[in-house]
């Protein structure tokens, strides 16, 4: 934190507990999530709830940070609590919890439309959930950062223009304090995405503005999901762009005009071959907690297409694809971040930007217009 912002927030704000509010109809889910979050020193339950109406209804008494809210619940489910929530506390952060099916996949990305943070998807028994490391770590870790970021957002609204110009200034002067590389000098023939906590709807907003780059180049996509929501995800980004999306086949080929999104639970690397690049699917062990992991996709790459490929790395947390944009950079191509400002958590793409890889850092509102310029010969 700047010595600004740190002068400008009181520590007690800082330090405060992320308060949390549980609301699932499941009575074991409840007690279990939160278990967890007792257990955590910088979390505690607000208020444990069982249906969407309480949760509207106690919203204002029990003042939460986040909002652990699940899909399915009598009275009032998830996606029709979501914009009352939100209406009565603008700043709150909700991450929807869901469980492997099709219907909920399809009502967690709506909700991501409709201002949610994020999602969690559920064990599907209750026997998977006592059990679920990797449900347990990415409930916590998204609480937790999520929390923060919302926090931080709401504590910079009201200092609002309390921060002197100077201060301003010096706070925007360390946001872009890094180094860049130029962009290869070779066109880029792939262009290659990374993208976790907020991807879904940067992808959405990035998909309709690049349909140039479509015709000339496949487009690969690794977006952290589980298996079925990877499906909805390609089909709501063939809505958007017009364009023919679909999770990666193994073995398929890789041609221009079609984006290929990793199917949740596989990993997906490129394979050169005596006709081309194609797809190559793996099973192997999660790389950074992921499973698909950018770093796969971004290593292949590389070496398919060398000075010729292009990485974009989204907004998401951790630092998965940045071992991978290291290989691509060193073998000649390009990568962009997204900025910190338009990214719903700014860890992936910082990774990248703070190991000096990449050639710019960019608002999501800029980076299809630049891919365009990329990619029909620009080199600036």
């Amino acid at each position: 934190m700047s010595t600004a912002l740190a002068a400008a927030s009181p520590a007690t704000f800082a330090e405060r507990p992320i308060r949390v509010m549980v609301v699932d109809d499941a009575i074991i889910a409840r007690r279990l999530v939160t278990r967890w979050i007792g257990a955590e020193p910088d979390m505690i339950v607000a208020s444990c709830l069982r249906t969407g109406r309480e949760a509207v209804e106690q919203v204002g008494e029990s003042d939460p940070d986040v909002v652990v809210l699940d899909v399915d619940m009598p009275e009032l489910d998830g996606i029709s609590a979501l914009p009352l929530l939100l209406k009565k506390k603008r700043d709150l952060v909700v991450i929807m919890a869901s469980t492997l099916t099709r219907r909920s996949a399809e009502i967690s990305l709506r909700a991501l439309s409709l201002g949610a943070a994020d999602y969690v998807p559920k064990p599907e028994a209750a026997p998977d959930a006592t059990t679920s490391a990797a449900f347990h770590r990415e409930l916590i870790d998204k609480i937790r950062i999520l929390g923060r970021r919302g926090r931080s957002l709401a504590r910079l609204g009201e200092l609002g223009a309390s921060l002197r110009p100077r201060q301003s200034e010096a706070l925007h002067a360390e946001a872009t304090a890094f180094h860049l590389r130029p962009f290869a000098l070779s066109s880029p023939r792939a262009l290659l995405i990374g993208s976790s906590t907020g991807g879904p709807q940067a992808l959405t907003t990035l998909i309709a503005e690049i349909g140039a780059t479509i015709e000339r180049a496949p487009i690969l996509i690794t977006q952290h999901m589980p298996p079925t929501f990877t499906a909805v995800l390609a089909e709501h980004l063939t809505r958007v762009s017009g364009r023919s999306v679909r999770e990666a086949e193994h073995d398929e080929a890789v041609v221009a005009g079609r984006i290929y999104v990793a199917p949740g639970g596989r990993h997906m690397r490129v394979a050169r071959g005596r006709s081309g690049a194609s797809i190559a699917l793996g099973d192997d062990p999660p790389i950074n907690f992921c499973k698909p992991s950018v770093d796969p996709l971004l290593s292949s790459a590389a070496e398919v297409w060398g000075p010729a490929s292009l990485a974009l790395v989204l907004t998401g947390m951790g630092t998965d694809g940045a071992h991978g944009a290291a290989n691509l950079a060193a073998a000649g191509g390009s990568v962009i971040a997204q900025d910190e400002a338009t990214s719903v958590v700014w860890g992936m793409p910082r990774a990248v930007v703070q190991a000096g890889l990449c050639s710019a850092v960019l608002p999501l509102g800029q980076i299809g217009a630049k891919i365009n310029r990329l990619f029909s010969g620009d080199r600036g």
